[in-house]
């Protein structure tokens, strides 16, 4: 190997498909990479683009409302309380990744990947 992150899907079904390289393991859960659409018509996860994946927010990026708003939409699809879903890095950017805790990186790609191909 070349030294890369390793995604979770590149040795299991599933991986390499593109809808699932965005979910990765860390210790106690997985990180999600993610490219967020604030101010947008609708709350959705609309595809997958460049290993992220897109979500569509109705909340500004004012604030911090883009990012409380994020957390709240992923524990919602994910059924787990906000406290365990948390922003790691790009408060104050589009490219974001959010670590979920307590929660199967599988489980999490299964959810979320089949949110992004219903759109």
């Amino acid at each position: 190997m070349d030294g890369a992150p390793r995604h979770c899907g590149d040795d299991e079904a599933g991986g390499g498909d593109g809808l699932s390289d965005f979910v990765r393991a860390v210790a106690d859960g997985c990180t999600v990479a993610l490219r967020v659409h604030p101010g947008a018509k609708r709350c959705a996860v609309t595809g997958v683009h460049d290993g992220a994946l897109k979500i569509s927010l109705t909340a500004t990026a004012v604030d911090g409302k883009a990012n409380a708003a994020l957390i709240a939409f992923l524990a919602e699809m994910l059924g787990v309380p906000k406290v365990r879903v948390a922003l790691v890095q790009g408060a104050a950017r589009r490219v974001k990744t959010v670590k979920v805790s307590g929660v199967g990186v599988e489980v999490v790609r299964g959810i979320l990947a089949a949110k992004a191909e219903g759109n």
